[in-house]
């Protein structure tokens, strides 16, 4: 990773950009589909999306492990969503859903629903499980960072 530079996944086709650190709050868009880089939104995650921005990407991600069915899960997605506002453009919020993506959830060994990932260059830094509201994701995460 070069100080002056991140490399960022395009939340909208998951093509890579060096952004200047600099410049992470100007707005910056996608080389390549030139829709904006953050959107304080989480991004739907597949195996190719998690690829992309969390193991190739600089900027550290917040994956929230889900299921459709689960109600805490629910509950808690206005809250991340809130959360995701408050992160960016430092942080990259993340849903992946385990019912359309077993794999990903095996791979982590997510054995309950809601749970959050903190990864950083593809490594995971922290994880917590159980619903929590927006101020306690941001806090949650920020102490890791």
């Amino acid at each position: 990773m070069n100080d002056n530079a991140l490399i960022i996944a395009c939340p909208h086709c998951n093509a890579r950009n060096r952004v200047p650190t600099a410049r992470l709050h100007d707005g910056p868009t996608c080389g390549q589909c030139h829709r904006p880089l953050f959107t304080a939104h989480p991004v739907a995650l597949d195996a190719a999306g998690f690829h992309a921005h969390v193991e190739r990407a600089d900027l550290p991600v917040l994956v929230d492990f889900w299921a459709p069915w689960c109600g805490p899960c629910r509950m808690m997605a206005p809250q991340f969503e809130a959360a995701a506002a408050q992160l960016e453009p430092q942080v990259r919020l993340a849903k992946v859903d385990t019912e359309a993506e077993p794999a990903l959830g095996a791979r982590f060994g997510i054995r309950s629903i809601p749970t959050l990932a903190l990864f950083r260059g593809g490594r995971e830094l922290a994880r917590q499980a159980g619903a929590m509201g927006a101020a306690d994701i941001v806090r949650w995460t920020r102490q890791y960072l």
